[in-house]
């Protein structure tokens, strides 16, 4: 795509990883990569976890530091400072999963509100993040997507999670922090695009702070995206979104298949890789109206995205466009990026380690499942440390 490859550049990749830490990165891909030991390391940890056997120690040494920052946002300060002098900032993710009460879903927003204020006086930290559901139930989108008529409880229900969301979307306003929304699952989906298209008309009037996220598995999302677009112009406000592949395939094929409607989902890769690219250019296009985040651990995705930016004459540090890849993740990527002086910014999720396994399990099944991503990391972490024993 570009005459230059990068993000062959392990020295550049890893500068921030001592000899152990490599190593320890080498060994957990290594068991990632073997599909029937991660089947069996989650039915043992979920075990451990459930009869309180003394097993944090060892997680938090091994899986939980390689893929997350710290069980606080102090905790994390050591890896964004670190990060940072590398050129790569940080999108503090509170990972805690699979809440159900508004006891829980009141004290997710107040972390977020709480990383916000820290990050308010932070250049390492310009963005934050949450998901959906952590600020209400599934069960309780889905019905309103559905157009399902609520009960009284659940209209209460409903303002409160409309609270959130707003409480979030106006500090960011005010402490100049951009807010990426994360997409969940479709059947939840539509509830949560109606609501941050309205935080959005909101607080999007001077420029984007709030952004949506599009899941480019999705079938539907290149055309949404244009409607949205059509939408904020005429209505007079910027947007902004954050574009991933998607990460709940299987999910979203079996329920397609148990309840019998039509699959949402690309048919292929190549379909998903198509329509990912060409939302990138799409905004590209329109970057006057619409601000980018590029959330891809891709490389050719990545590749063409620095390549249109050069030919449209973009620098490669425009506000308006960012990289991201998540912590523990795709370094070749993040700090081979940073380097030549593309905004990017790494995902750190957080949290106390028992509340952020479900995301850590998440994570490894991922890895699994996704074609060449385990052996790609595999690859670049022994050729780094070849590398190293020539010195």
């Amino acid at each position: 795509m570009i005459s230059e490859p990068i993000f062959d550049n392990t020295e550049i990749a890893f500068s921030l990883k001592s000899d152990s830490e490599l190593e320890r990165a080498y060994f957990l891909f290594k068991m990632i990569s073997i599909e029937p030991l991660v089947r069996i390391g989650t039915a043992a940890t979920n075990f451990a976890i459930k009869a309180h056997l003394p097993i944090e120690g060892l997680i938090r040494s091994t899986v939980f530091d390689h893929f997350c920052g710290g069980v606080n946002e102090l905790d994390c300060l050591p890896v964004i400072d670190k990060m940072f002098e590398k050129g790569v900032s940080s999108v503090l993710d509170y990972s805690v999963e699979g809440k159900e009460n508004d006891q829980e879903f009141d004290a997710a927003m107040t972390t977020t509100l709480k990383i916000m204020d820290f990050a308010k006086e932070k250049e390492s930290m310009p963005i934050a993040v949450f998901k959906p559901t952590g600020f209400g139930r599934l069960k309780l989108f889905e019905k309103i997507g559905n157009g399902d008529t609520l009960t009284t409880k659940e209209q209460e229900e409903w303002q409160k999670v409309v609270s959130r969301f707003d409480a979030i979307c106006k500090r960011g306003k005010a402490n100049d922090i951009e807010v990426l929304i994360d997409a969940e699952e479709s059947w939840m989906q539509d509830a949560s695009d109606a609501l941050v298209r309205e935080m959005m008309q909101k607080y999007n009037i001077e420029k984007p702070i709030v952004f949506n996220t599009l899941q480019m598995y999705r079938t539907d999302r290149l055309d949404f995206l244009k409607k949205e677009h059509l939408l904020a112009k005429e209505k007079g406000y910027y947007m902004g979104f954050k574009l991933v592949r998607g990460a709940y395939l299987e999910k979203e094929n079996e329920r397609a298949k148990d309840k019998g409607y039509p699959t949402p989902m690309c048919k292929s890769k190549l379909e998903t890789d198509t329509n990912f690219d060409l939302a990138v250019a799409y905004i590209l296009e329109n970057l006057d109206d619409i601000s980018l985040f590029v959330g891809s651990h891709n490389e050719q995705s990545s590749y063409a995205a620095m390549k249109l930016m050069s030919n449209m004459g973009l620098k490669n540090n425009d506000d308006r466009v960012w990289f991201g890849q998540l912590y523990g993740m795709s370094d070749h990527i993040s700090f081979n990026l940073a380097s030549k002086g593309y905004n990017v910014a790494k995902y750190i999720p957080f949290g106390p380690v028992k509340d952020v396994m479900p995301y850590l399990i998440r994570r490894a099944e991922e890895n699994t499942s996704v074609a060449g991503q385990t052996g790609r990391e595999l690859a670049l972490l022994t050729k780094e440390k070849q590398r190293r024993k020539l010195l």
